[in-house]
């Protein structure tokens, strides 16, 4: 063991005072402080080597995030949490002890926090790439907002912690907080209710980008799903701009989620066509379709009599949810109707009043 007081004797110099302290108490510190910053330095670069062996054995790259956060960990850390431990060995002033001991708590809670964003961005980040595997036309606004609030929440909570363990009463602060969260909700509780309404659209996902939806009189494709409002993109070309929240509310017709369209039209043949004539109409028509790709005739029937024609209708399926694909059969079928009914020499009605006049005799 060391003989200080022979020490002393023999070097009389390590027993002058500077600032309250002996150069023997202060030379003391100074190796605490080497040795807590070398044992720090050394127990980092063991670990990330411990840690890349074991990568080597282990699928994936959560190990690999480890990793990447203890390098983050910069040298403020290790040198304020070396100077906290090492000014514990000298007579230290007040306002240096509560100096120093601050800055180590801030310079701790810094680095923890930063390491847990790391994480949250981690989790975040590996959800938005699955579900642009999935979909790679997903939106991932919604996602990257949750994101931020989430750390927010998180230098919040530090902060609270901060000031707790610097001897503040955060019981009143809180009880700020909550009151001034409560009236920045009311203030803003249009915006937040299209905020909360673009995360219920993300997690019940009833439509994404690219999908022809219909709410209300409005129909169209979605371009973006935003935080407050989603833009569509109507068939007459303007954008229409729709707030979340009256989207959650509504009831959205989506056709992109449809395997296919089953679809109903009806055409009128006039009066005077002849009963042969007519039983071959729903064999045209189903010849028609079924000579269309992507279509399939379900029916064709002579349906009603109508004020001014006979009714026919026909129910086929599209083979495609795509809007453009669907007239395109259409079309084809009724440009083929045409062309066969003009064959056959029947004709379209169209709405017409026959009048009948009858001349009256003059009674005697």
């Amino acid at each position: 063991m060391v003989d200080l007081a022979a020490l002393q004797t023999q070097y009389a110099f390590l027993g002058y005072e500077v600032f309250g302290n002996t150069v023997w108490q202060l030379l003391v510190a100074v190796v605490v402080f080497f040795l807590a910053y070398t044992a720090l330095k050394l127990f980092k670069r063991n670990v990330i080597r411990r840690l890349d062996k074991l990568a080597e054995k282990i699928q994936g790259d959560f190990d690999d995030l480890v990793v990447q956060i203890l390098q983050s960990v910069g040298t403020p850390f290790y040198l304020f949490v070396s100077l906290a431990v090492a000014v514990r060995f000298i007579e230290q002033p007040e306002w240096l002890k509560t100096t120093v001991f601050y800055i180590a708590v801030a310079v701790i809670v810094y680095t923890v926090v930063r390491g847990i964003q790391q994480i949250i961005d981690y989790g975040f980040q590996r959800g938005i790439k699955k579900r642009l595997q999935e979909d790679p036309r997903f939106d991932t606004s919604a996602i990257k907002l949750l994101s931020k609030i989430t750390k927010g929440v998180v230098w919040v909570v530090a902060l609270l912690l901060v000031l707790q363990n610097l001897g503040y009463d955060i019981t009143a602060l809180i009880a700020g907080l909550g009151i001034g969260g409560i009236a920045i909700a009311f203030a803003l509780q249009n915006v937040l209710s299209d905020v909360f309404a673009s995360f219920s659209i993300y997690m019940d996902r009833p439509f994404q980008t690219g999908d022809f939806i219909i709410v209300g009189d409005i129909m169209g494709t979605v371009q973006h799903i935003g935080i407050k409002s989603t833009r569509i993109q109507s068939l007459w070309g303007e954008q229409i701009i729709i707030a979340n929240k009256d989207l959650t509310e509504a009831r959205v017709k989506n056709y992109k989620r449809m395997e296919n369209r089953r679809l109903v039209f009806e055409f009128g043949v006039t009066y005077q066509t002849p009963a042969e004539k007519l039983r071959k109409i729903p064999e045209i028509v189903q010849e028609i379709v079924h000579g269309i790709e992507l279509a399939a005739v379900d029916r064709a029937h002579f349906k009603k009599f109508g004020d001014s024609a006979l009714v026919f209708e026909v129910m086929y399926h599209v083979d495609s949810p795509d809007y453009n694909q669907y007239m395109d059969v259409q079309q084809e079928i009724n440009l083929q109707l045409k062309e066969r009914l003009e064959k056959e020499g029947i004709e379209f009605a169209y709405p017409t009043q026959t009048v009948y006049l009858q001349k009256l005799g003059e009674r005697v």
